[in-house]
């Protein structure tokens, strides 16, 4: 790009890797896991590829790549997920990384509706406690399923603490779009897990050159009102 568009990558390289990046105090480790989790949600496939080997330089392991792709699939979707798995897949091959990595999974298909329960319990508080036994019950097995298959098949994991997954949660469903009742919920679930309003701050502003700014000043809306709620 730089021979071809030259003004502005100049332009944008200065803005997104040296001003955005050197804003704030997030390490250098967390900082790429947002950038990428918003890649995902945005469905930046070839940026996400670009940024992946700084990435790794900066500390992220291969395993929480592979973990932040797993969770993804809960918000995004496989048809949306399936194409960063397999160029991650490529990108790891060429740097000589086997695959595949060690399993990190945490339940059995016996006791992950129990964890991922409890996983919600963990998270969200004791009002989510059987949770899934709730709603109308014709649409009743949906919340089964966010509690086995969401919190049981993927939360339960190790590779991420839940910290770090609710914080590329709130990145998926930030760049997406359209999903504002959710992004308050998990807004407010990071900020119970101890990821406060301005490291939030902090994380919607590594975004900017990634995913443009009405995402970024719509999550920055959600943070306030979350906030306000938690406070009221």
């Amino acid at each position: 790009m730089s021979d071809t568009d030259p003004e502005f990558a100049e332009r944008f390289n200065h803005f997104a890797f040296r001003e955005v990046a050197d804003s704030g105090d997030l390490d250098g480790r967390t900082r790429m896991l947002a950038i990428l989790a918003a890649l995902a949600g945005s469905q930046g496939t070839d940026e996400f590829c670009a940024l992946l080997p700084a990435a790794l330089e900066m500390g992220v392991r291969p395993v929480e790549v592979k973990e932040l792709l797993y969770q993804a699939v809960a918000y995004l979707g496989i048809g949306r997920v399936l194409p960063f798995l397999r160029a991650v897949n490529e990108v790891f091959d060429r740097r000589g990384i086997r695959l595949p990595l060690e399993g990190q999974s945490g339940t059995t298909p016996e006791n992950r509706l129990e964890k991922g329960s409890q996983a919600q319990v963990d998270i969200f508080g004791e009002r989510m406690r059987d949770f899934w036994k709730s709603g109308p019950e014709e649409s009743r097995h949906i919340n089964r399923w966010l509690a086995e298959n969401c919190f049981g098949d993927y939360y339960t994991r190790t590779g991420l603490d839940y910290r770090q997954r609710e914080m590329i949660t709130f990145c998926f469903l930030a760049a997406q779009g359209g999903c504002e009742p959710q992004l308050a919920s998990h807004i407010a679930a990071n900020i119970r897990l101890g990821n406060d309003k301005a490291f939030l701050i902090q994380i919607i502003s590594q975004w900017v050159p990634f995913i443009g700014y009405p995402r970024c000043l719509n999550a920055l809306r959600c943070v306030d009102e979350a906030v306000d709620r938690t406070e009221a």
